[in-house]
């Protein structure tokens, strides 16, 4: 059994900004190139409604990601992200690889 961790944040691009979600993911990927613990993240994209990402992040552990999250300084870097997130009301959804770190 292994450690890892993975989180998976669901994000909308807007209608009037289609690749917001996209910018703003290449953006914080960048800086969190060096986080300890982090062992990648990707950006997927819905098949359904290409509107529609999900941000997966691989951890070394909880430890790791628990460690990375309650530091202040995650807020400000994941902050671009906040406004194109969302609650996940479907059971499942299709998405595609759009990039990956």
């Amino acid at each position: 059994m292994t450690d890892l961790v993975r989180v998976v944040v669901f994000a909308t691009a807007p209608a009037d900004d289609p690749g917001a979600v996209e910018r703003v993911y290449h953006d914080i990927s960048r800086k969190l190139a060096e986080t300890p613990g982090l062992r990648g993240n990707e950006l997927l994209r819905s098949v359904a409604d290409p509107r529609d990402y999900a941000v997966i992040s691989d951890w070394e552990n909880l430890a790791a990601f628990r460690s990375w999250e309650q530091d202040a300084a995650h807020r400000n870097t994941t902050a671009p992200l906040r406004p194109y997130q969302r609650p996940r009301p479907e059971p499942f959804g299709i998405y595609e690889v759009t990039a990956s770190y």
